[in-house]
């Protein structure tokens, strides 16, 4: 049976973040809020994890999962950033955008697209995750929450920890995040490519 934290969104409980951490650094699979939708999220060693999100999403091995970072220095330890796509992002961020990137050796192989060898990474803007990364040190491992019998993600807390109580460890709730995914930009050619349209402004990297 998955916890459930209730959170404030502006102000989350301390308590709160620090139980939740805890539960991550323990090989533990969460549901959070984004500023876009909800995701699910683990530590980037956490290969069980790594399965049950590819087991609960039904996703092969092309998949690109995202990490989930806390400040451009944290992201900047993970992939490799031109000096173009350097002031491009630096700008979007933090904001409801994806970007695809070559990873460094910091990202674990099998976390990265099999024949780019790329990751896509993010910073969000929300408070609650903010406090979970400032809490965890690292990185989320990510995916949006996004069921494959269904259109959109979900956006409920209880009505995530009622479908999935018995798949994930944790279900942090701080009220209705909204359905609408990332904008997904691919930089791995040098070049910025929307692959998806979504939650943040494209036509900066039109």
């Amino acid at each position: 049976m998955a916890r459930y934290f209730d959170v404030h969104p502006d102000n989350p409980q301390k308590r709160s973040i620090s139980q939740a951490v805890d539960l991550i650094r323990n090989d533990g699979l969460i549901a959070y809020p984004t500023d876009s939708c909800f995701a699910l999220g683990c530590q980037l060693g956490n290969r069980s994890g790594i399965d049950r999100i590819r087991e609960i999403r039904h996703l092969g091995d092309g998949h690109h999962f995202t990490l989930v970072c806390q400040d451009f220095a944290q992201l900047s330890q993970f992939v490799y950033v031109d000096n173009a796509a350097f002031r491009a992002i630096k700008a979007a961020t933090p904001g409801s955008y994806t970007f695809i990137l070559p990873a460094t050796k910091e990202v674990p192989k099998r976390l990265m697209h099999p024949k780019k060898k790329t990751v896509g990474v993010r910073i969000p803007d929300h408070t609650v995750v903010q406090a979970l990364l400032a809490e965890l040190g690292e990185p989320l491992l990510s995916s949006t929450l996004l069921l494959p019998d269904q259109e959109e993600p979900m956006t409920q807390g209880w009505d995530i920890k009622e479908r999935l109580d018995n798949v994930v460890d944790a279900v942090i709730d701080s009220g209705e995040c909204g359905t609408v995914p990332t904008t997904v930009i691919d930089y791995s050619t040098g070049e910025p490519e929307i692959v998806r349209v979504g939650a943040g402004d494209p036509s900066r990297f039109e």
